[in-house]
């Protein structure tokens, strides 16, 4: 019999759990551990920042569904991992020995990184959470109240572009239906070489989508761009160039600002050598298991990916659900194997979907593989962008409370590629 702990309980743990029970032995036994008992659907943030959504449209209680499927649920944060003494220390004392242990915690928000950065005593807001945006819709009926100048986009060393475009352009939506749209300027700043570059070197056509529409919806935008400091309705950004130096210094007002963090590993798993390089991510294979604690996986956001190459400012990788799907699927293959004596031989496709939402419309790209040269290198606009994002939303919300572990990603590429083609014989 051999005991597997999973750390973290979002996107890939939840569904790194279920998967993991279908893959093992009956014998084998399960534990979640999480800060969280609440499962909150990520992707609908956007929502929930100018009142689309309320909280309980988007959060799941995990522990009667972790009953139903015989998984022990230990709603306690981890202080520590022990990975020499096989061992996860929470922050009430006590402790949860495994056979086998997947990383799956998410990032830590860098916010401190930046002076004035962030919902916690400072000036900008976040959707990365649902406390954060639930505080950013606060902050969005005051803009609502006392329309001024809106700055949104991802700081340096960000790797999650697609919520800071999706969140620009819903926000621009939700101001055009309030009808004050023209009393506020928008503005989008990045890290981004380029306008829709994505920390994936662009998809498709992204960077000819995402420039068009924000030139048709009067967004300007600033490239390559450092945040330095940000004071109450103040932001001071650095332009910077091709070659690195300081083009330009420039203040910039708003009313409203929501800006993506840096992202690092969480605190229990950084500075062990040999697990986490030294942004705190967890280091794996191709197997996603770590290469010096072999009973050690990782999945999701948690693992370390080298950026796509050198950038002007810098820039990370995202991991997409699609991503995180693979990784899941493939570390549940592998501690099968291993419980059953066999050496792990399943590998992450590593590809990329995603479904851009911008309120009444949309962008979506398929990746595959993410990291180019690729072998599908395709992007798409239109209303049912939207539409879809509106169903996987209700989709992955059921398949969380059913406990299922069935792949959508994979499904929603071919069928997205689909309606493209559709579309094009119609057009012809």
């Amino acid at each position: 019999m051999a005991h597997i702990v999973v750390l973290g309980a979002g996107l890939g743990g939840s569904i790194m759990a279920y998967e993991l029970r279908t893959s093992l032995r009956s014998e084998d036994t399960i534990t979640v551990i999480t800060k969280d008992p609440l499962y909150h659907f990520v992707p609908s943030n956007p929502w929930i920042a100018v009142g689309w959504r309320a909280r309980e449209d988007i959060t799941l209680d995990l522990a009667p569904t972790m009953a139903k499927k015989g998984i022990a649920f230990r709603p306690v944060a981890a202080e520590r991992l022990h990975p020499a003494e096989n061992r996860v220390e929470l922050v009430d004392g006590t402790s949860v020995n495994y056979d086998y242990l997947v990383i799956a915690t998410g990032p830590e928000l860098a916010f401190d990184e930046i002076p004035g950065l962030g919902p916690h005593g400072g000036f900008t807001q976040s959707v990365c959470h649902v406390d954060h945006a639930l505080a950013a819709k606060e902050a969005f009926d005051k803009l609502l109240a006392n329309p001024g100048p809106v700055i949104i986009g991802a700081v340096q060393g960000a790797s999650c572009f697609g919520p800071a475009y999706e969140f620009l352009f819903i926000l621009e939506t939700a101001l055009r239906r309030a009808k004050i749209r023209d009393k506020v300027p928008m503005t989008y700043i990045t890290s981004e070489p380029y306008i829709g570059h994505l920390g994936l070197d662009g998809v498709g056509d992204t960077k000819g989508l995402l420039e068009s529409e924000m030139r048709a919806k009067h967004i300007k935008w600033h490239i390559s761009s450092r945040v330095k400091k940000v004071e109450d309705g103040r932001m001071t950004i650095e332009e910077v160039g091709d070659d690195g130096a300081v083009k330009a210094e420039k203040e910039l007002p708003f009313a409203f600002s929501m800006m993506l963090p840096a992202f690092r590993g969480v605190k229990p798993v950084r500075d062990i050598e040999g697990l986490s390089n030294p942004r705190g991510f967890t280091i794996v294979d191709q197997h996603q298991q770590n290469p010096k604690f072999k009973n050690i996986f990782a999945v999701g956001v948690c693992v370390a990916i080298p950026p796509m190459g050198p950038t002007p400012v810098p820039c990370g990788v995202p991991k997409t659900g699609f991503m995180i799907e693979s990784m899941v699927t493939a570390v549940a293959q592998n501690i099968g194997n291993l419980v059953r004596g066999k050496e792990p031989d399943q590998v992450g496709t590593w590809n990329a979907v995603c479904l851009a939402d911008f309120g009444d419309s949309g962008i979506a790209f398929v990746a595959q593989p993410q990291i180019p040269p690729r072998n599908v290198n395709w992007s798409s606009s239109g209303k049912w962008v939207h539409l879809a994002k509106v169903g996987f939303e209700k989709y992955f919300l059921r398949k969380i409370k059913k406990g299922t572990s069935e792949p959508f990603y994979e499904r929603l590429a071919m069928q997205a590629m689909g309606i493209n083609k559709l579309k094009a014989v119609k057009k012809g």
